[in-house]
């Protein structure tokens, strides 16, 4: 697939309406970065950046330009940044999401000679303000985030674009359907599209996207790292936990820690301990203290506890450490699962030796959960009763061990969707030399 001659945009009314109307929505996102500083979920250090500004000098030579969502999008991108880093060192890398905590999460994981900045607004004077400070060689969109400003303007500077990691939901494809002509005018401005799976590509198909540059090559999450942990603390843990079985109950979302806590009083008698890893750890607080009024005994990670030979749940409710989580426990219940979330990566447990249970809604990750299933590598549960039942199926001797090997070369099977973003990354750079 070559994206050299650029691609002739699809012209439509929706998207000359929503260009015209982007003059009149600075006011707009100014309100919205004022609640947003207030609640904590921008930082005030770096407010400028959502405009385009920023002190920053653009790193000099070509110049590639990723834009994610937030935490699990820009997490799938790192294995890709760190290879074309490492395959084309004088390739500056510049990667933008729109969350304090995708933020912090890169500042921490991305490689020498990659830098992270805050996604400016879908504004004409943000975008022009970013575009004219990075000037970037191609511009990289990942999975589904798309804003129609930013698309534009970016391909009317003639930039090469790219959009990896594609996935669309069928729930998401049906709310885009009302605004195909837009969408249509966005997909037709990319000179490639690399789509995660069939089901997408199709979707995308029906949406405009021009057959001729589209094609699946899997999914980045398939080949991305298995998440790191300090190993002084694992150990630390390990011994404190000396003699005391555990499991994950990981990613989880309200409804979903009910579930695992009377699944854990069925399955287990002390000394188990269930490690609980909310999504979202900001809830650690209110969830500790709904766990202790049902009678819990419940040690915070974050308040600096440890758990002790008394403590029945260890709310793990910080941020970047599920590599720890996953080493720590040999059975993991992956959340967004039970319910209608659509589940989450089950590549970093299935990488890590931790067997796996999962609800019936996994339909974000259907083709490795489908793979997994097929393999006998994954257990599915479908409420207390049977996840309870599950993890004691699993802790029995070999058990967990026989699963986790089977998710591990389930996981494997499809690898490298890194290799073919790799290749169209290098294929669309100005000036590209052979690989």
């Amino acid at each position: 697939m070559t994206t050299a001659t650029p691609p002739r945009p699809h012209r439509s009314a929706l998207m000359a309406l929503y260009l015209g109307l982007s003059h009149l929505t600075p006011p707009l996102f100014r309100r919205v970065q004022t609640r947003r500083l207030a609640a904590g979920k921008e930082d005030a250090a770096r407010r400028g950046e959502r405009w385009g500004r920023d002190d920053r000098p653009r790193p000099a030579g070509p110049l590639v330009w990723f834009h994610a969502a937030s935490v699990g999008e820009s997490l799938s991108l790192l294995g890709l940044v760190e290879t074309l880093r490492a395959e084309r060192p004088e390739i500056g890398i510049l990667v933008t999401t729109g969350t304090v905590t995708s933020a912090g999460l890169m500042a921490d994981r991305l490689p020498e000679g990659a830098v992270h900045a805050f996604a400016p607004y879908d504004t004409p004077g943000a975008m022009a303000a970013f575009l004219d400070h990075w000037r970037p060689d191609l511009a990289v969109w990942a999975e589904s985030e798309l804003w129609p400003r930013m698309v534009h303007d970016t391909f009317a500077r003639g930039i090469p674009m790219l959009l990896i990691n594609a996935r669309v939901s069928a729930a998401s494809a049906q709310g885009w359907t009302r605004a195909k002509g837009l969408v249509g005018g966005m997909l037709t401005r990319f000179g490639a599209i690399l789509a995660q799976d069939e089901e997408t590509a199709g979707r995308l198909t029906a949406l405009g996207a021009p057959a001729g540059r589209l094609r699946v090559t899997g999914t980045l999450k398939e080949d991305a790292t298995a998440p790191g942990c300090d190993p002084v603390e694992l150990g630390r843990l390990k011994a404190l936990l000396t003699g005391r079985p555990c499991w994950l109950a990981a990613s989880t979302h309200p409804g979903e820690e009910e579930i695992a806590a009377q699944a854990h009083r069925a399955a287990f008698d002390a000394p188990t301990l269930m490690i609980l890893a909310p999504r979202h750890p900001e809830r650690g607080p209110a969830l500790a203290d709904s766990l202790r009024t049902d009678g819990w005994r419940v040690a915070r990670r974050a308040a600096g506890e440890d758990p002790g030979p008394d403590t029945q749940i260890y709310l793990a409710d910080t941020l970047g450490e599920m590599g720890l989580w996953y080493r720590l426990a040999p059975l993991s219940f992956v959340g967004g699962s039970l319910v209608e979330v659509g589940g989450h990566n089950p590549y970093e447990p299935a990488a890590l030796g931790s067997a796996i249970l999962h609800g019936p809604h996994v339909a974000n990750f259907a083709p490795i959960y489908a793979r997994l299933a097929a393999a006998d590598a994954a257990l599915e549960v479908r409420g207390a009763d049977s996840l309870a039942q599950g993890l004691a199926a699993l802790s029995t001797p070999g058990a967990a061990e026989q699963q986790a090997a089977r998710a591990r070369t389930a996981a494997r099977e499809a690898a490298g969707a890194t290799r073919a973003a790799l290749a169209a990354i290098l294929d669309a750079l100005p000036g590209k030399t052979d690989a």
